[in-house]
């Protein structure tokens, strides 16, 4: 089948995904009430208020240019400039879209608020002695309970912002300047991976998607897109390795890897994507499988400097189960949620990659017939894990709400499903839409 024959097909994919947004905004505002969701604008966190911000011009214009431009550019450019312009492109993106809301409520006031890491800097003056007891402050009903988000995530999250402060980097500002910077290199990573496990053909068609990807709403400054470019670069890395690069790769991935599950507990669901990155290079697995003695010294790490500071994060885990349900996932139907969250995952991803996702599906349907190359169904594979993982964290009702941010990191292993698109520049065109729809007419929160 032809790109263009699909063509009809991507549409229906895309009016399915419509159809599903849909569905959630009209169910939760009409069946449910806010005090059932507590969010303000379902399904998203967030209220509507219609806008224009000083980050609008800029938004516009790198929009116009890179759907312009976009696909030429990353078919033509050579591979080492064709990464450092996706950075700078993707932070272009990001940072334009939140000075939509202006320089305080976009950027330097995001990770200020009550429930935010920076909220809490002043009580981590000893380091040790806070880890060792900040499990005792998970729990609503424990002594000066941890916010929200620092209660939701291991201490590795706050400690990055906590180390920021350290070194002369304090407020607001510098954090929304680390984690939009961090958190752009995310399409960089993908980029690496999918080149070296399904060719550089299929890489640079991804390209001008993952820097346009409608995420980077939330990528700036939702310290999820920071979380999101720590876990890519660990499964870059691996990707690295199983291809044929030094061994040392294989320690930087486990170290990584080690870092995400500090940083989130439910990215542990990692481990899905990386084994499909062991999958997909197991020949060079076969031929070095030495490469794991450095992957799993890397991997420990973090957990045991953790541990010997005197911080558990099994017990810490079962305290977040706790104390989610003691907050408003206890409220939060999951009969609703465990389906609006995919509605939320569009809203990220596109509705380009709700296409790209059902050629995804019909190569690996059709994966023995002699029209598929064996790069194609590699990245559809590496789409599939990506897409398996998100999946088991919604079953898990883990996530219930907010997903536009806690599936950051997931998401963004859906985009490179775009690369089977054919009229690329019409799809980031609706990509780019969308995002500017979502920045102007809602104001997003976490």
């Amino acid at each position: 089948m032809t790109l263009l024959r699909s063509v009809p097909r991507d549409l229906y994919a895309a009016a399915a995904a419509v159809l599903l947004v849909a569905a959630a905004i009209l169910v939760g505002r009409n069946v449910y009430t806010y005090d059932d969701l507590i969010v303000g604008w379902p399904p998203l966190l967030g209220r509507w208020d219609p806008h224009l911000g000083p980050g609008t011009p800029a938004a516009v214009l790198t929009a116009v240019a890179a759907v312009a431009y976009g696909p030429a550019v990353a078919a033509r450019l050579p591979w080492r400039a064709l990464l450092p312009a996706a950075w700078g492109a993707a932070m272009a993106w990001t940072w334009s879209l939140a000075l939509i809301d202006g320089w305080e409520r976009g950027i330097a006031g995001r990770l200020t608020t009550s429930q935010e890491y920076l909220s809490v800097i002043d009580r981590w003056r000893d380091v040790p002695a806070t880890l060792r007891d900040f499990n005792g402050h998970i729990l609503l009903h424990s002594p000066d309970n941890w916010p929200a988000h620092v209660a939701g995530h291991p201490p590795g999250a706050t400690l990055t912002y906590v180390l920021l402060d350290r070194i002369g980097l304090g407020g607001g500002g510098w954090a929304g300047v680390w984690t939009i910077t961090v958190g752009a290199t995310a399409c960089v990573a993908v980029l690496v991976t999918v080149r070296a496990l399904a060719g550089e053909r299929l890489a640079r068609r991804a390209a001008p998607f993952l820097v346009l990807a409608p995420a980077a709403v939330w990528m700036g400054t939702s310290a999820d897109g920071y979380f999101a470019a720590v876990a890519a670069w660990a499964v870059a890395l691996l990707a690295l390795t199983v291809t044929g690069r030094s061994l040392w790769w294989a320690a930087g991935s486990g170290l990584l890897f080690g870092l995400t599950c500090y940083l989130s507990y439910g990215l542990t669901l990692f481990a899905v994507i990386g084994a499909a990155v062991l999958l997909l290079g197991r020949h060079g697995v076969r031929e070095r499988p030495l490469l794991f003695v450095p992957l799993l010294a890397g991997m420990a790490v973090v957990p045991v400097a953790f541990t010997l500071a005197g911080f558990d994060w099994w017990e810490a885990y079962h305290l977040l189960v706790e104390r989610y349900y003691e907050g408003a996932a206890g409220v939060r139907p999951y009969a609703y949620w465990v389906w609006a969250n995919l509605a939320c995952t569009v809203l990220i991803t596109g509705l380009a990659t709700a296409a790209g996702l059902r050629r995804a599906g019909g190569l690996l349907a059709r994966r023995r017939g002699g029209a598929v190359t064996g790069e194609d169904i590699r990245l559809a594979l590496l789409v599939a894990a990506g897409l398996l993982a998100l999946l088991v964290a919604d079953l898990s009702g883990m996530s219930k709400a907010e997903t536009e941010r806690i599936w950051l990191p997931f998401a963004l292993w859906l985009l490179p499903a775009c690369a089977f698109l054919g009229r690329p520049r019409a799809w980031l065109a609706a990509q780019a839409v969308l995002a500017l729809l979502l920045n102007h007419l809602v104001a997003t929160g976490w």
